[in-house]
């Protein structure tokens, strides 16, 4: 398997006053291309501080971060901005849609910025909406006439529309009933089957179940790991060895 991601001696620290809090602590952690990652913990145990620096949306405060053979840690501001454009795909549990745009546009806003071929970029999104069920009608609504899990189809398809060497997701299904958010994972099993290689934070034991490896974090370290297969559906067996691993952990 090739190395898409990996870190060195991560840290990670906040001032708080006079004091300092050290979120990440001497990290190594290595993301394998196709692989479906899920980083779980208790809340304040890094997890989404640890997602911001894998993806360069921070930078470390020691170590470094390398992206194959490229350290990205060093990189500027403007040139993080750059690296995430082109390799990187985020979706939230806040879902960050442009209000005053189609659902259509802002799908293609950001592909527009990689992507300069607009009639077969157009053609791509239309059918990548119309996969997760957002048909041509549904398209030209703006994002205060969709349903959250509507909303959130569309946040990953625009996620995915530049086909990202990396996709990053922080408790994508958080705000969701029970039915969206299963429907929005279906969409990440499905991107993960054609290959995607896919970071999640969560604290969703039916998120942890579609993925392959499972990173335990508790006080800025990696505790534990548990390797799966790729998802086929959450069986007794898959689910009795999850809860198993999340039980030895202190979940």
């Amino acid at each position: 398997m090739i190395s898409v991601l990996r870190t060195e001696k991560l840290c990670k620290s906040f001032s708080n006053g006079a004091t300092q809090q050290h979120v990440i602590k001497n990290l190594d952690l290595e993301i394998m291309e196709g692989d479906f990652t899920v980083i779980m913990g208790a809340s304040g145990s890094g997890k989404s501080t640890l997602l911001y620096a894998l993806s360069g949306m921070d930078k470390p405060t020691l170590g470094k971060v390398f992206f194959g053979d490229t350290e990205i840690s060093d990189y500027t501001n403007d040139q993080l901005a750059v690296f995430r454009r082109k390799n990187c795909g985020f979706v939230f549990q806040s879902i960050y849609l442009l209000e005053n745009q189609s659902v259509l546009d802002n799908v293609l806003t950001g592909a527009f910025t990689v992507q300069k071929n607009s009639t077969e970029l157009i053609r791509r999104v239309k059918e990548l909406l119309a996969k997760v069920g957002i048909d041509e009608e549904m398209q030209k609504k703006y994002p205060n006439q969709l349903s959250g899990g509507e909303a959130q189809r569309v946040g990953i398809v625009r996620a995915v529309i530049n086909e990202p060497k990396i996709l990053f997701a922080d408790e994508p299904t958080g705000s969701l009933n029970s039915a969206s958010g299963r429907d929005v994972l279906d969409i990440f099993t499905g991107v993960h089957e054609n290959g995607q290689s896919i970071v999640i934070v969560t604290h969703d034991i039916k998120t942890a179940l579609r993925g392959t490896r499972v990173i335990y974090l508790r006080d800025g370290k990696v505790v534990g790991e548990h390797r799966m297969a790729k998802y086929g559906g959450a069986t007794k067996e898959r689910r009795e060895k999850l809860t198993a691993f999340l039980d030895e952990m202190g979940w």
